[in-house]
């Protein structure tokens, strides 16, 4: 009895994959077998990098209950700052890549200074940074890109476009960030305060941790994590569009509640939101080598994310009854 009940754990707990696997099937089937070829697989690993990293610290804010709408500004922000001190102010790539990093933490640490010290719901409070830091980042440059970057600092190609062997940089740095994430959540005191608050705040307060601060910790990991996702997606296009981030979010929050984790806190495993963010990748690629319309694509998106929010709300409920 006790063998069936933890193998059937075990495919539940894993049921994702199945999932993924049942999707890399369909694709391959429908595209000729292009969809596995090792070419469109470096290309995958590509396109879901970015959005990748941007998901672990999603991850640990949805954790606790909360979320962050201002990553796609974060990452057109990090773009058109780090290109226009590079081109425009000829300062050297590294130092403004530090800038640009520093940058993402500190509107990170401003959401959870709303969040957690004013007290302002985390929907409003980062859709509001989402707005501002839109707005500035088209006031740097009034809306134009900037290229160029990539004559005077070819190193900039490093996160997306260099390789190690066949392996992408960009797939190298993404697998990095799950690794800290998975460090972080299961085998630091951190990562168990953050599933103790997002399980029930007031309990994780009355034991003594301080919540506010881990708060503010936690949004300030997501807007670093979003920038170091603006890097990438700054080297993979080779300029700074002020609408490169615009809907990313969406995608985020896609791959991490696909993922497992739950929108009412307490609950996920970086391993699900790895498998969140190949399926989300996977599925955009696919649809684009079967020529499906950017329209089509949107709604099957939103019905995805519908369909993986409404099976953890069931699943609450369920549990609560």
């Amino acid at each position: 009895m006790e063998n069936k009940k933890s193998a059937k754990s075990f495919f539940v707990q894993n049921a994702i994959w199945g999932v993924f696997l049942i999707e890399v099937i369909i694709f391959a089937v429908a595209s000729h077998g292009t969809f596995t070829s090792g070419s469109n697989i470096v290309n995958i690993l590509r396109q879901v990098s970015y959005y990748g990293i941007a998901s672990v610290g999603m991850t640990f804010v949805i954790l606790i209950a909360g979320i962050d709408l201002s990553i796609g500004s974060i990452i057109t922000l990090v773009n058109m700052i780090c290109a226009f001190m590079m081109v425009n102010m000829g300062w050297n790539m590294w130092i403004a890549i530090l800038i640009s990093l520093i940058v993402g933490m500190v509107i990170g640490l401003l959401n959870g200074c709303m969040v957690a010290l004013v007290g302002m719901p985390a929907l409003i409070a980062t859709f509001a940074s989402q707005t501002v830091f839109e707005g500035i980042a088209f006031l740097i440059t009034n809306g134009r890109p900037i290229s160029g970057f990539t004559k005077d600092n070819p190193a900039i190609n490093l996160f997306a476009r260099w390789t190690i062997g066949p392996i992408p940089i960009c797939a190298i740095l993404m697998a990095a960030c799950f690794a800290l994430g998975s460090f972080i959540l299961n085998k630091s005191y951190f990562g168990r305060y953050f599933y103790a608050i997002g399980g029930n705040e007031e309990a994780a307060e009355l034991s003594g941790i301080r919540v506010n601060h881990v708060k503010i910790l936690i949004y300030a990991l997501s807007g670093l994590f979003a920038a170091l996702a603006g890097i990438v997606l700054l080297s993979r296009s080779g300029s700074a569009q002020t609408t490169v981030g615009k809907g990313l979010e969406f995608d985020v929050i896609t791959c991490v509640v696909l993922g497992g984790v739950s929108v009412n806190g307490g609950v996920g495993h970086i391993s699900g939101v790895v498998a969140g963010v190949l399926i989300i990748g996977s599925l955009t690629n696919g649809m684009i080598l079967l020529n499906v319309s950017d329209y089509t694509q949107m709604v099957v998106k939103g019905l995805v994310l519908a369909v993986a929010v409404g099976i953890d709300c069931l699943s609450k409920k369920r549990a609560t009854t």
